[in-house]
């Protein structure tokens, strides 16, 4: 019996399949008709840097949906780009070269059926990638290696770095340097101050490479100071420190982890550019620090840099005998700064590069010429919100105590 009534709740199912249309779904043009859509017309053509733009007219079809090109990049490398029936424009973009290439350009209407082509020549300008390239310098660093270029036209590249090993191999050197800003800079740190080698290689998206630009340097030397030797430096113009925290000492407390809200922070009550002083504990001459900037949390449950009371535009000075009184005559400027969003994006928004970077602190080069010092001033001329307190995570401090 059972088997009897498992039999017939199985014919059941079938009937209520056939009646309500049981099928499997397929997917298919959004209408069915076979007429091809008219031409584009009156074709224009500006080109540009690794790119051309097309302008054209629509043809009138009704169901138009869509306009394509089709052309190669370089020798057997093909590319597709789409546009809709609401814009009148490609940009064809992804060229390797200044050659002359053919472009077809087709309509597509809802049914998926193209027109016929309208056949046109572009000649691109010179790739980005290669104005890059001649710009390309590999510069010793404090402990590394700086890699620097130029990139006019804001291109989305890619620097790829090789270094030769004992062996004389060449292998890659990570991290590969992402970037779209027209100011590259990246140093790598942590080699040994020897005489290394290394090749640098500028790609764009669309796998098109230059040639490698070879170069030799030896890394300066460099140590980080050690931290249990900093203390606080309270002279009588310093800024006045929110009690909320503990004070200055946090700054060289070994967390760096950004999303702590434990930092020092002045009062904002002062309008007039702020500073702080601390007592490194020995005399070096400095080559560089580095910042951690605390993240504001956001009540969305993000975090932001570039934000409120981090430094934006600010000066380190230097002493070794500072007035008791806390006047700048015994005081030397040592650097005047910059904190950068790599994406350039309006107060309040963060693109993943500059999360990236905020996280990882900033690091910012004394001058060259600045003598041996014992103290540091930090004086804060404009924070991100516009005012002059500041806060600040955490700092490593590197130079020569030799």
């Amino acid at each position: 019996m059972k088997k009897i009534k498992n039999i017939g709740n199985i014919i059941l199912l079938l009937n209520i399949c056939s009646i309500i249309g049981c099928h499997e779904d397929k997917i298919s043009p959004l209408e069915g008709s076979t007429n091809p859509p008219g031409q584009v017309s009156n074709v224009t053509v500006e080109n540009l840097a690794g790119q051309a733009k097309v302008s054209y007219s629509l043809p009138k079809d009704q169901d138009l949906l869509y306009i394509k090109a089709v052309y190669n990049i370089r020798t057997g490398v093909s590319r597709e780009v789409k546009s809709s029936y609401y814009a009148n424009t490609l940009i064809l973009d992804g060229f390797a070269d200044t050659d002359e290439h053919e472009v077809s350009i087709y309509a597509v209407n809802r049914s998926e059926v193209a027109s016929e082509p309208v056949k046109i020549i572009v000649k691109p300008l010179e790739n980005p990638v290669w104005e890059v390239y001649r710009s390309l310098k590999i510069l010793p660093d404090f402990a590394g290696v700086r890699i620097t270029a130029e990139n006019p036209h804001n291109a989305n590249v890619a620097l790829e770095i090789v270094k030769q090993d004992s062996l004389g191999k060449w292998e890659p050197f990570l991290p590969f340097i992402y970037s779209s800003q027209k100011q590259i800079s990246q140093t790598t740190r942590g080699l040994e101050i020897t005489p290394q080698k290394f090749g640098v290689t500028v790609r764009d998206r669309f796998q098109n490479y230059t040639d490698t630009l070879f170069g030799e340097i030896t890394p300066f030397y460099e140590e980080l100071l050690p931290k249990n030797l900093f203390k606080e430096l309270r002279l009588p113009t310093d800024a006045a420190i929110q009690k909320v925290t503990a004070g200055i000492p946090l700054m060289w407390d070994g967390n760096n982890g950004n999303l702590t809200s434990q930092r020092m922070l002045t009062e904002p009550a002062d309008p007039k550019p702020q500073w702080i002083s601390i007592d490194l504990g020995q005399s070096a001459k400095l080559s560089r620090i580095k910042i951690w900037n605390y993240s504001e949390f956001m009540s969305d449950g993000n975090h932001q840099f570039y934000y409120r009371g981090q430094m934006r535009f600010f000066e380190i000075w230097g002493s070794e005998n500072p007035n008791p009184d806390g006047s700048w005559d015994s005081w030397t400027k040592i650097g005047t700064f910059e904190n950068i969003k790599p994406s350039g994006l309006p107060y309040g928004q963060n693109s993943a590069e500059d999360f990236a970077a905020g996280k990882a602190g900033f690091d910012y080069n004394f001058n060259s010429d600045a003598p041996k010092v014992r103290y540091l001033r930090f004086k804060n001329l404009q924070n991100w919100m516009g005012t002059t307190w500041f806060e600040i995570l955490e700092i490593n401090v590197y130079g020569d105590t030799r």
